[in-house]
């Protein structure tokens, strides 16, 4: 019975280490702002198809023409009515950053987990092939992949998610590497525990808090990334809606009207802000900033 309390401690131990600082980060002002910004841009993608009030390729109007009755915010260099073609197109956006954000926390998770723990030349060689995917550009290596594929969903998620492994498995690997030496774990390789359960039960519980902050960070890289290989033509392809591919077809209208742009510009930074500021709503509260010491 002692042998087996003193197993599951670090368990406990790690889901009171995450516990703690969510706790306090939704008790902050800057977290319960991020989520307000981040709850609007994911309602307006999840129902905004549903209540758009035309087809996002009809032609609803003259090009470029103002605002009206029958096109609220006016109509793009083609006629299709930007209110429709604004609200389906944040849904392409977030499912994809989510998608590749999956990607990469869970790649880089277990990359980290593997690298930090085998204290041999495993470490090294995961790491250094790390080092050489961290050493291609992400939009270099989308480019390099479409060329050869093709423009597809799949292919942008993979290329988005891979590409930011290298940053998560170092954050990861850190916090592995100041666990691995302690006691409890240990303790579970002289009883002879496998290893694939000391790293699911007890390193990764005790790694969640860096983790929490990771998945916010690379949230937001991922829908910034995302959009602009949508604005480079290398993501959805016309006529299908979307926050990214909007802004390029519509671009070389600024002069004549500024809104088919400035609507998905606007989206894309109300979405990019609210991920940031709960991010570092997380961060501070697990590095213990807003704590309050007392006397």
């Amino acid at each position: 019975m002692i042998g087996r309390s003193r197993r599951q401690e670090p368990v406990l131990e790690g889901a009171a280490k995450l516990h703690g600082p969510v706790r306090e980060a939704l008790g902050s002002m800057r977290t319960r702002a991020g989520l307000v910004l981040c709850g609007i841009i994911l309602g307006i993608a999840v129902i905004g198809p549903y209540l758009a009030p035309h087809g996002t390729t009809d032609f609803v109007g003259a090009p470029l023409a103002a605002p009206s009755s029958n096109a609220l915010l006016g109509t793009d260099g083609v006629g299709h009515d930007v209110l429709s073609r604004f609200l389906a197109g944040g849904r392409n956006v977030l499912l994809l950053s989510v998608l590749a954000t999956l990607i990469t926390i869970i790649g880089g998770t277990a990359v980290a987990l593997l690298a930090g723990y085998s204290r041999r030349a495993g470490d090294e060689v995961l790491m250094r092939a790390m080092d050489l995917l961290l050493a291609f550009p992400p939009i270099v290596l989308a480019l390099m992949c479409v060329s050869v594929v093709g423009p597809a969903a799949w292919l942008i998620v993979l290329v988005v998610g891979v590409s930011q492994l290298p940053q998560t498995a170092r954050v990861v690997r850190a916090s592995v590497v100041q666990v691995r030496d302690l006691d409890f774990v240990k303790y579970s390789e002289a009883v002879g525990l496998p290893k694939r359960r000391i790293l699911r039960e007890q390193m990764l519980p005790n790694v969640t808090a860096p983790l929490m902050v990771e998945i916010g960070i690379r949230l937001t890289f991922a829908i910034g990334l995302i959009a602009s290989l949508d604005y480079l033509g290398l993501g959805v392809q016309v006529p299908h809606p979307d926050w990214g591919l909007d802004i390029q077809q519509n671009q070389g209208t600024l002069t004549v009207a500024y809104w088919p742009v400035l609507i998905p510009v606007l989206a894309i930074a109300v979405l990019t802000i609210g991920t940031n500021l709960v991010t570092d709503g997380i961060a501070r509260s697990v590095g213990g900033i807003d704590r309050k010491v007392d006397a």
